[in-house]
């Protein structure tokens, strides 16, 4: 046989293509060429494919080798391609069987053909799941990552040197069903350590049951950042779909852990406000997800939210609506999801005492109104809640009266979040936050009390909402009335939702 063919893939965000790697062995001068739109690196693949094939015992054929990658209009990236193409060329020698039909082989040869780590082996194995492809086979050490997903049987191997051995001889990992798999458990401060400031606590129980955007203003010292790092104990856990979804994209990053791939607690993500769009948002040449998405289904903390590019803060608009975020490249573009929790925390001022009860602000008037504006409109119009810090109190600070604990709360939210799961059963919709206008209509404009109308109209009057902010006040109030175990939207409920909106955010 002088032709063959062995399956691979490529990433395109955080999902699979399948790619066909075709080997072609004819006569002429020894040459090897690869071609089907390959990057520099899957180019270098070449000489460690001939490396490993000496170094494993087999023979290199000194023909004209030809390796075509398809489709060819999908570009291919990375290392990963290396074991299908040295598979390929030892099948279409001769000197292994041709056994690979129902197989996709994924890892990076060192020259002495041993198997390195890849990233994105995850959205690899759930592609082969999806199309019906029998096994796989990946690096020893991705064994645990790739068992993740259930449906396709996982080989692990530690060598090229093994491919030539019995199928049957391949070790075989047992599959685990997605919800037995271990997870990663985050640490959190308990709200019950953190003294007074108990209305930003409950906004902060209203923000984590219904996935709603929350900005914390107050002066520096008054535990805006400690409340917002108490967030992750508050949250539900993450359903196993969910769970597949964030490791993902956390895979594409090369940021999973091998040993325990599927994450039990919400992401929290809290990068420098020196971070630039690309890390922010994503990008780079090779494009990898930013914050945004390794923040996808839990909290995204912008500490100094001011304080941040323009432009990096400008690029949030579109995933806080839109729940995912796509780039844009000469080349294709590419789309990450991108549904996280927004938590900001900023001063008043540059001084920070703008506002203080004790403490006089130092700053001009302009000079508070330049750096306010420093966070557009239109960005604070994806906002759900506005809460103001104030400073905390001597006698708050030193009384022995603690609040309710993190897990007293987070009973609460995985409670409202319960009922959210049950009302939007068989849509993509999780939560309140991501309602679309006609989910809107159905579970909250209809729900509400023919009593709350009246004040529901002066708000949207005296507050000046647009009709984003309109729809957001609906859904605190959906969310505030699932916490109190309520079916219709009674008017404390709306009272609440709207006493979370300022005068001038929008």
């Amino acid at each position: 046989m002088t032709l063959a063919a062995t399956r691979s893939g490529a990433l395109v965000g955080i999902e699979g293509l399948p790619v066909d790697v075709e080997a072609d062995i004819g006569s002429g001068l020894p040459a090897f060429n690869i071609v089907g739109l390959p990057d520099a690196s899957v180019q270098e693949a070449r000489e460690r494919v001939r490396a490993a094939i000496r170094n494993t015992g087999f023979e290199f054929p000194l023909r004209r080798i030809t390796v075509n990658l398809a489709p060819a209009d999908v570009r291919k990236e990375g290392p990963l391609y290396d074991l299908a193409i040295a598979v390929a060329v030892l099948v279409a020698s001769g000197q292994v069987t041709d056994r690979f039909s129902d197989t996709a082989l994924f890892g990076e040869l060192s020259l002495d053909g041993s198997l390195r780590h890849i990233p994105g082996v995850l959205p690899f194995v759930a592609m082969c799941a999806a199309r019906g492809i029998g096994s796989v086979v990946v690096p020893v050490e991705d064994v645990a990552e790739a068992r993740s997903v259930g449906g396709v049987r996982v080989h692990g191997l530690d060598s090229l040197r093994q491919v030539g051995e019995p199928f049957e001889s391949w070790p075989e990992t047992p599959l685990p069903e997605p919800s037995e798999a271990g997870g990663v458990i985050l640490e959190a401060h308990d709200l019950a350590t953190v003294q007074g400031q108990e209305h930003v606590k409950r906004a902060m129980e209203v923000a984590a049951a219904g996935g709603h955007n929350l900005l914390m203003q107050g002066p520096p010292g008054s535990g805006k950042t400690l409340l917002a790092r108490a967030l992750p104990g508050l949250l539900a856990p993450l359903t196993p779909a969910e769970s597949i979804e964030v490791a993902k994209v956390y895979s594409v990053a090369g940021l999973l852990n091998r040993d325990r791939p599927l994450m039990r607690e919400r992401p929290f993500r809290s990068p420098h406000h020196t971070i630039s769009h690309a890390g922010l948002v994503g990008g780079g040449s090779h494009i990898r997800p930013g914050e945004v998405s390794l923040a996808h289904r839990g909290v995204l903390f912008l500490d100094e939210f001011p304080e941040f590019g323009a432009t990096a803060l400008e690029a949030l608009r579109e995933p806080l609506e839109s729940g995912s975020v796509t780039i844009s490249r000469a080349r294709g573009s590419v789309t990450f999801p991108a549904r996280m929790l927004l938590v900001a925390a900023m001063n008043p001022c540059p001084c920070g005492y703008y506002g203080d009860s004790v403490r006089a602000c130092t700053c001009p008037e302009a000079t508070v109104t330049r750096y306010q504006r420093r966070v557009s409109g239109p960005l604070l119009d994806r906002i759900d809640l506005f809460i103001d810090v104030p400073r905390v109190e001597y006698k708050e600070l030193t009384g022995e009266a603690t609040g309710e604990s993190s897990e007293a709360v987070r009973a609460r939210v995985v409670e409202a979040r319960e009922r959210q799961a049950a009302r939007f059963r068989g849509t993509s919709t999780v939560a309140n936050a991501e309602m679309g206008p006609l989910d809107v209509r159905k579970h909250c404009q209809q729900q509400l009390e023919p009593a709350a109308q009246p004040l529901l109209a002066a708000a949207m009057q005296q507050l000046g909402l647009s009709a984003r902010s309109f729809h957001r006040v609906l859904k605190v109030a959906r969310t505030i009335a699932d916490l109190a175990g309520s079916d219709p939207i009674l008017t404390p409920h709306l009272a609440e939702a709207v006493q979370y909106r300022r005068r001038g955010a929008e």
